[in-house]
């Protein structure tokens, strides 16, 4: 018998908005390309002796999406595009402030490619007319850009988790109080039966 079931219904709870409001986000923001992150969101509440906590999984690059991933030298877009019509395009650091980084391992083309598929995503030449070539030379375009300039953070799971923390000890507090008296209630009624 759980002594604890209310503060595990209320951390129940937590995870359940978490996941759901991170699943919303991934929709609003169009991140939702094949659904196996969508899909692969989940969470878990786990009690290990009079300890009750959630632990989240965002799968496996979960996180990448989330918190974004620093270019390597955005400066190398520079150089790739320094004979395009209309000047060079500028590279940019789209997430400076990650913890995560590319250093000499190019993001996978396979993936990249799907992704152009399904999205019917195609390059374009100097003029605007679409280019002659398959998804595997547009997901070696895109590995080589996101290499340099890396991904941008969505924080599709960071603020529904900040925002529902914020509103969680109170809840907590409650929870923990109920199964207190629970529990000191049930321990005076065995006392009684003795």
């Amino acid at each position: 018998m759980s002594y604890l079931k209310n503060l595990n219904a209320a951390l129940t709870d937590f995870g359940r908005n978490v996941i759901s409001k991170s699943r919303s986000n991934l929709t609003r923001q169009k991140k939702k390309a094949t659904g196996d992150l969508y899909r692969n969101l989940s969470y878990k509440v786990k009690e290990a002796g009079s300890s009750v906590y959630v632990i989240f999984d965002l799968g496996d690059y979960g996180e990448f999406v989330d918190k974004g991933v620093k270019g390597s030298d955005p400066s190398i877009i520079d150089k790739w595009t320094k004979n395009r019509k209309g000047g060079a395009r500028k590279g940019i650091q789209k997430a400076p402030l990650s913890p995560y980084s590319f250093k000499s391992k190019y993001p996978p083309m396979k993936p990249l490619a799907a992704w152009a598929k399904k999205k019917n995503f195609r390059l374009r030449d100097k003029k605007g007319r679409f280019v002659k070539g398959n998804y595997q030379s547009i997901g070696f375009v895109l590995s080589k850009f996101i290499f340099a300039q890396g991904i941008k953070p969505s924080y599709y799971f960071t603020n529904p988790y900040n925002v529902a923390y914020s509103k969680l000890p109170p809840k907590l507090g409650k929870a923990f109080a109920f199964d207190l008296v629970e529990t000191i209630r049930a321990a005076f009624n065995n006392k009684e039966k003795v």
